[in-house]
């Protein structure tokens, strides 16, 4: 397996330094990106307009060599638009299926708050199981398939709130901040030099699932599966959560791990690979309890309590 764990290290290196041309800074962000590809899950950004969503976005799927869709949310969008319709030829006099966007390998959902709950389920099959039904019939989207959904926290007007059923399909859901004073700078070096750096392809579909398959051969002892599952059903017993981590957390945890630790040249799995994704995997799938919000409790609280106290097995 050495040989397929440099594949992965080499591969996972040069998409970062690609989307790196076009990105300042954002390091965990860009390795998170690559960490949910690796795992086959899904990435749900927030943030204030101008961040860059939908360059890191665009940019990440440019490195891959992949089929990019772009799927810009509005609240007249309906699900066909998303998945494709049967459309009548006159000429054969035949329904003929024009293919939504989402048969792409790496789709983009832009300001996905802002369809009706109608329009957002009609990516809920595809994101889980990697099918689309149309009319009946069920087709498979490409593989690799990878949902990077945005949405923006203020401006809410006219927006649906996505149920909470949908945002725990999501692997991650990350924050994208403004940048610091120095990335800020630089950006602003870059633009004022006329800085353009085009993004090259450095991996393909073919490879990627190589890679996929890869990971999938990283092992985890039993141990460090137990200490998931102890830092998952650590969540369920806290008072200060009206909701704890669902078992998609757990399976979310171990193949996130899996992918980390092949980044970092490992053929196994160790507690420092599941700390290092914990809060990332679970800040999304926590839901706190009213008296501990108005109490000052947060969930990051929360995540670090549950790191310091349950221990490696």
């Amino acid at each position: 397996m050495g040989n397929e764990l440099v594949e992965v290290q080499q591969i996972a290196r040069a998409i970062f330094e690609e989307v790196s041309k076009q990105v300042v800074g954002k390091t965990d962000l860009v390795n998170y990106l690559i960490i949910s590809l690796l795992s086959q899950g899904n990435i749900l950004m927030e943030g204030l307009p101008g961040v860059a969503k939908t360059t890191i976005a665009k940019s990440f799927a440019i490195s891959l060599g992949c089929d990019f869709k772009r799927i810009q949310f509005t609240p007249d969008i309906m699900p066909s638009d998303i998945t494709g319709t049967y459309i009548f030829d006159q000429k054969t006099k035949e329904f003929d299926l024009r293919k939504g966007p989402v048969f792409a390998n790496i789709v983009l959902a832009d300001e996905i708050n802002r369809a009706s709950p109608k329009s957002q389920s009609a990516l809920l099959e595809c994101m889980e199981e990697r099918q689309v039904t149309l009319e009946g019939k069920t087709r498979m989207v490409p593989v690799p398939f990878m949902v990077i959904a945005t949405q923006n926290p203020i401006d809410l007007e006219g927006t649906y709130p996505l149920p909470e059923a949908q945002i725990d399909r999501f692997l991650f859901k990350l924050d994208v901040d403004y940048p610091d004073e120095d990335e800020e700078l630089n950006m602003l070096i870059r633009k004022d030099n006329g800085i353009t750096s085009e993004i090259k392809k450095v991996t393909s579909p073919e490879q990627i699932n190589r890679l996929i398959g890869a990971v999938k051969k990283v092992y985890i002892d039993e141990k460090v599966m137990r200490y998931i599952r102890n830092l998952v059903i650590d969540t369920r017993k806290n008072k200060d959560l009206l909701i704890g981590a669902s078992p998609r957390a757990s399976i979310a945890l171990l193949n996130a791990s899996k992918s980390i630790a092949a980044m970092r040249g490992r053929s196994y799995v160790i507690p420092d690979d599941v700390k290092y994704l914990y809060p990332v995997v679970l800040r999304h799938r926590l839901i706190l309890s009213p008296d501990s919000e108005f109490g000052g409790t947060t969930l990051t609280d929360i995540i670090q309590d549950g790191l310091n106290r349950v221990e490696v097995v």
